[in-house]
């Protein structure tokens, strides 16, 4: 049986500037092809939506999403390695979903590595549905590796789910 870090107190907060080396530490604990840390900064100057989860005054995982037009795009979710399975990356992603409906977001998009199951699993649980492909998309060892593009309706008044706006 392996010993799990225990959880202080944890809250969701705005990244900032100062977050960025600790957010670094845990994108590369936890991707084989990490964002640099001037792709966190230009999503931080560029008015993106980040954010951090702090377990016990840690930074424990971070997001990065864009909204516009009634729309969002998750584009980073990441929990460090020895903080998941724990339900951090679903809190995560509703509270992602949350403010994306806050800001007037209609429908959610993200891409996903098809090799990361884990990542599959949680999408397709929330209701998100694989609505295309992007052919040769991400780095990866020895070559490419498409992405799956995902969509998920959002409720506004709270609701997960697939709509009519995908048909």
């Amino acid at each position: 049986m392996s010993a799990q870090p225990e959880i202080g107190p944890t809250r969701f907060r705005p990244m900032r500037e100062e977050d960025l080396e600790a957010v670094q530490v845990n994108e590369s604990l936890a991707y084989s092809h990490p964002w640099t840390p001037g792709i966190f900064r230009d999503c931080l100057h560029s008015g993106y939506s980040c954010w951090v989860i702090e377990a016990g005054g840690m930074i424990i995982g971070h997001g990065v999403m864009s909204v516009a037009v009634g729309e969002t795009h998750i584009l980073n979710v990441c929990v460090a390695p020895e903080w998941q399975g724990r339900g951090f990356g679903r809190g995560f992603l509703e509270h992602l979903l949350t403010i994306a409906r806050e800001h007037g977001a209609l429908m959610a998009f993200l891409e996903v590595r098809p090799s990361n199951e884990a990542a599959l699993k949680l999408y397709e649980s929330t209701g998100f549905s694989e609505v295309g492909r992007r052919r040769d998309y991400y780095p990866a060892h020895g070559g490419r590796e498409d992405a799956i593009v995902m969509a998920l309706g959002l409720d506004v008044t709270g609701g997960l789910g697939m709509d009519s706006m995908l048909d």
